[in-house]
């Protein structure tokens, strides 16, 4: 991971130059290569700021926060929820599918690659951008969330209008970044087995988000890929 070829898109760079050029985010760096050496460590370098290479900060209309990659060998690309063409789809993620499947109507699709939301202007940041093999929330603490949080308050100051979709407790959290007299919050329990009964299905998120873009006269989202 070098720091100089870091792939973002360019209206990224302004709004997070401060952040990619500071000690804590270097330290996020060396901290990763030197995993590297004895650790495998997903996603693959290419794929870690795939959500700011998709998703231009001129075009961001949703926010979907996730906590970290998967950590499951082929699954995690860089979008939160998001698994590779081929990769089962987790549960969470079915889930997902299924609530928006009773939202709006649309078949469950095949694959679990959400990068068509991503090209749409649906960002779907992790608060952490990379994980330890087979070890769920390994590098919370090495500083990604100082690096996510500020990601969220730049488009909460710079941006008006946003929908921000935010599942469970730990998503909600982020709130507190936001500010919601010019944004729009969208909040449920998470969609996991272990919740989603609570309050993730029915929730309408989905059609709720573009029933918001369209009296912004943005363009809604296709959930499902045609």
């Amino acid at each position: 991971m070098d720091k100089a070829n870091i792939k973002i898109d360019e209206s990224w760079k302004k709004h997070l130059s401060h952040e990619l050029e500071s000690n804590y985010f270097q330290n996020i760096v060396d901290f990763i290569l030197e995993e590297k050496k004895t650790q495998i460590v997903y996603p693959k370098e290419n794929e870690i700021f795939s959500a700011f290479l998709l998703t231009p900060f001129d075009k961001v209309s949703v926010v979907i926060i996730g906590q970290d990659p998967y950590h499951g060998e082929g699954q995690a690309n860089g979008l939160c929820f998001s698994v590779n063409d081929g990769i089962k789809k987790p549960p969470s993620l079915t889930n997902i599918f299924k609530e928006i499947k009773n939202d709006i109507g649309e078949e469950i699709p095949v694959s679990g690659n959400l990068e068509h939301w991503a090209r749409q202007g649906v960002l779907l940041l992790n608060a952490s951008l990379t994980v330890r093999a087979q070890k769920a929330a390994s590098h919370q603490k090495i500083g990604w969330q100082k690096f996510t949080d500020a990601v969220i308050k730049s488009i909460s100051d710079n941006k008006k209008g946003v929908v921000f979709i935010l599942w469970g407790r730990f998503a909600q959290n982020k709130e507190s970044l936001i500010n919601t007299t010019k944004h729009h919050i969208l909040k449920s329990v998470h969609p996991s087995p272990l919740s989603a009964y609570n309050g993730f299905f029915g929730c309408k998120h989905f059609s709720k988000t573009n029933e918001i873009l369209k009296q912004s006269n943005l363009k809604p989202i296709r959930w499902v890929k045609q």
